[in-house]
């Protein structure tokens, strides 16, 4: 099969695994905001941006590093023995190092002591399924990792429609019923992390398989060399972590108290539109990831990287303009109240942040194929503090537009850095010419349509009608070679 036809083929299965569950966790946003005013769904908002962060340290790059050394070892039983017990001693440590300090963690974090319990527990069994989900991918078996994810996620979709919806009707419905002993008023938030739990569990139970048929070996030297690659991409993670969502823990903390939980809970619920181009280059990471390195011995492999590039910059700008056009039709099923709406300024804004984070994580096959992971490190930092500075000096004045502004600059700033760095070091051809013009087509489309003529949504129609016409002229061979199983016949 051709290597680029698999790739599609794989991203899209991932795709699913990643597009179709958050998909249906579109339906926690409706209802988390209707069953919650802004406030409380901001600080769930917080809690879960303390998970991204955490789960990120607890993997500390392993995952990443497996696949480098997995795919270049011929003892890969060892491989896979000496990260599981890493993993397993290193949650071992966090989960007794968190439980004994736990009213200070509480502090510290400033999450009740109520939901902390919850969270470090959801922490811990996220962690241990790293290497398992990182062991399907290396074999290419998406399949059994998508049907696995997509279940974890339906769980936790089902339970917190039964907690959150059914449960309150059915016991109000009877009060002296079995289910009365499961209810509890104002508990929303417990709801939420209690289904977090159980499907947690529960895939945990589904990915055991690889501990139990594992021959337990740990290899230091081995361990050591995977830890030297894995620490630079943990800090990276760390600093992408920080890009990503540490603007809501600003947000709460710099802000007057007496809006900062709403003001982030607007924020965050607005946020979730631009998740579309977040899930696109999500998947198609976890597609080209592996690709990157099981093609870097082969003849010409910058050749194919750049194409790949080129495909996903043509797609993602798709995304991007439909995404800004269609902005106010998908705020009224994603984020049906109307309390939430007052920042949905934010969104093209975040959509084009988060497409420049796609067309870095295409860039940075350089840095990861020549172990120079470290590169990784510094660009992510440089992100992290420019997130930190705007945030900083300007959230008092801006509010949540500062933060919004502070993502697109980190990312862009990231996605230039790479380049600059990778053509020194890992040279690509990229198509220059064709990525800067379809970016700076969309980008301006874009913004005449949301900013320009106020969301009219004929005037954006027509915009990305003009767009799609002039990609299909350019492009319609080449995506033909690639979608189509007879598309090299036609040529």
């Amino acid at each position: 099969m051709n290597p680029l036809k698999k790739l599609f083929k794989q991203t899209f299965v991932y795709g699913l695994a990643t597009v179709l569950p958050r998909m249906l966790s579109f339906i926690l946003v409706p209802l988390y905001t209707s069953v919650m005013a802004p406030g409380l769904y901001g600080k769930v908002s917080v809690i879960f941006a303390w998970f991204a962060i955490f789960n990120v340290v607890l993997a500390y790059g392993m995952e990443t590093a497996f696949f480098r050394f997995y795919s270049k070892s011929k003892e890969k039983n060892t491989v896979v023995s000496t990260s599981l017990i890493s993993i397993v001693i290193t949650t071992a440590v966090f989960v007794c190092i968190a439980f004994l300090f736990f009213g200070s963690l509480s502090q510290i974090l400033e999450i009740d002591k109520k939901y902390l319990g919850y969270v470090i527990s959801i922490l811990a069994l996220d962690a241990i399924v790293v290497i398992p989900f990182a062991w399907l991918r290396a074999n290419e078996k998406p399949m059994k990792y998508a049907i696995i994810k997509i279940l974890n996620v339906g769980i936790n979709l089902g339970l917190n429609v039964f907690f959150l919806l059914l449960l309150p009707k059915l016991v109000n419905e009877n009060q002296d019923g079995i289910l009365s002993t499961l209810y509890k008023p104002n508990f929303q938030i417990s709801y939420i992390f209690i289904s977090n739990v159980i499907a947690s569990g529960i895939t945990f139970l589904l990915m055991s398989e690889l501990y139990r048929k594992t021959k337990w070996v740990f290899d230091k030297v081995l361990w050591n060399s995977m830890m030297k690659y894995a620490m630079p991409v943990m800090v990276a993670g760390i600093a992408f972590s920080i890009n990503e969502v540490f603007d809501r823990v600003l947000l709460e903390k710099l802000l007057p108290k007496d809006i900062s939980e709403a003001k982030v809970g607007m924020y965050s619920a607005c946020y979730k539109i631009a998740l579309f181009m977040t899930l696109f280059a999500t998947a198609f990471r976890m597609g080209i990831e592996p690709f990157f390195f099981s093609h870097s011995n082969s003849e010409n492999p910058q050749k194919a990287y750049a194409q790949i590039t080129n495909y996903f910059v043509v797609l993602g700008s798709i995304i991007l303009l439909g995404v800004v056009v269609y902005a106010d039709v998908l705020k009224t099923i994603i984020v049906r109240d109307p309390a939430y709406w007052e920042a949905m300024s934010i969104v093209p804004i975040i959509v084009l942040a988060s497409f420049f984070l796609g067309i870095y994580h295409n860039l940075s096959v350089w840095y990861k194929v020549t172990d120079r992971t470290k590169f990784g490190a510094y660009i992510s930092i440089i992100g992290a503090i420019l997130t930190i500075v705007i945030n900083l000096v300007f959230i008092k004045y801006f509010e949540y537009m500062a933060s919004a502004v502070a993502t697109l600059v980190a990312y862009g700033t990231m996605m230039f850095l790479s380049f600059y760095f990778g053509r020194k070091y890992y040279p690509i051809p990229y198509n220059f010419r064709k990525i800067g013009f379809y970016l700076a087509l969309s980008i301006s489309f874009s913004a005449i349509a949301f900013y320009g003529f106020n969301r009219n949504l004929i005037i954006g129609n027509i915009l990305l009608a003009i767009f799609l016409g002039l990609l299909y002229k350019l492009e319609n061979e080449n995506l033909r070679k690639v979608f189509l199983k007879n598309g090299n016949k036609n040529n």
